[in-house]
């Protein structure tokens, strides 16, 4: 909102704001400030109607108006608007991976939508400001052909294994370098939410399905059923059902995990690597999976991570000796502010 403020040369026009309570939407008398709209926000008594939202940005669209839908949250039922919304010709701006990384069928949705009339840019959905999607599909358009993808996607993961399996060597225990990631904010709430895996699979399913070689014969886009569909290591797999719901009684289970994660840390320390947790598209013999994996000291995924940074290899037929390497913070609400207003712009642009 401050960055479309500071940019009146872009004319953008702030027609409706919602949080999950409540919301504005501008009428043919009132227009929405952007300088003001947190504290007009809070004292709204509007209950949330993102029909209406719909109904008045379709209005925009007919006029021949750029009309954007900026989707700011994780809903799946938000994203399940956006087929509708892109086919009322309402382009859809998000880092929801929801509708990208979930059943194919609402993918499909979106994609046919999105030839007929609206437009979707979704950046921010891996790596937040990172420019991983835009570069995947520059090389995709461009006649490169993707070999594999592999990175660190996870900002959490990065964090935890830096320090648990750093390359000077450490013998701090896994529960206690997860228990500073969570006082610190690099968790969720719950860390089993992200050490099941399941966040690096959505991203590698956002990838996998812009890469044609991953497609069937039929040409069907891949992962049937999302990320459900890749091949997932859970660092969590014997964690009661209490512990997985409850933040707090995870992190009181977790200590009895640290012996396990101090074998596998002395068993590649003695080969000479570290852990760390990655994602790979394997386009040659059509693999997506997230796992846990061993890479020697000298491998960048060893050398070059500092804090939570994410870093991609893109290896394809002109990057073939050497990968195109994309790194830097992953996550952040100011990186992900930064991807979503980068995608908005593009929009706006003629």
């Amino acid at each position: 909102m401050e960055q479309m403020n500071a940019n009146p040369f872009h004319g953008f026009q702030l027609v409706a704001v919602s949080s999950s309570k409540r919301m504005l939407i501008s009428t043919k008398d009132t227009c929405l400030k952007p300088v003001a709209w947190k504290d007009a926000l809070n004292a709204s008594e509007t209950p949330v109607d993102f029909s209406a939202v719909q109904s008045t940005l379709r209005e925009l669209a007919e006029q021949g108006e750029t009309a954007v839908f900026i989707d700011n949250t994780s809903s799946q039922a938000v994203a399940e608007m956006y087929p509708g919304l892109l086919d009322a010709g309402i382009a859809v701006v998000t880092p929801n991976k929801k509708a990208f990384s979930g059943e194919v069928a609402l993918y499909q949705g979106i994609v046919l939508a999105d030839a007929k009339r609206g437009k979707y840019l979704y950046e921010s959905t891996v790596g937040a400001g990172l420019p991983i999607i835009s570069t995947l599909k520059d090389l995709v358009e461009t006649g490169d052909k993707v070999l594999k993808i592999e990175g660190v996607f996870s900002g959490t993961m990065s964090y935890i294994f830096n320090n648990f399996s750093a390359v000077e060597g450490s013998n701090e225990s896994f529960s206690s370098i997860v228990k500073v990631a969570r006082a610190q904010g690099y968790t969720e709430p719950n860390p089993a939410d992200d050490l099941n895996g399941a966040d690096v699979a959505r991203k590698l399913t956002i990838l996998a399905r812009i890469i044609p070689e991953m497609k069937d014969e039929q040409g069907n886009f891949p992962l049937l059923h999302g990320y459900r569909s890749v091949e997932t290591t859970s660092l969590i797999q014997d964690a009661p059902s209490s512990a997985v719901s409850n933040g707090d009684e995870f992190m009181k289970w977790l200590p009895e995990q640290d012996t396990h994660f101090a074998q596998m840390r002395e068993q590649a320390a003695g080969e000479g690597s570290v852990l760390r947790y990655v994602g790979v598209v394997d386009v040659k013999n059509k693999i997506v999976k997230a796992e846990l994996a061993k890479y020697p000291k000298t491998h960048p995924f060893a050398t070059s991570l500092g804090g939570s940074d994410n870093i991609i290899m893109f290896h394809t037929e002109r990057y073939g000796k050497r990968p195109l390497i994309i790194q830097g913070a992953g996550a952040g609400n100011d990186v992900t502010a930064m991807g979503v207003m980068s995608d908005v712009l593009k929009l706006m642009r003629p």
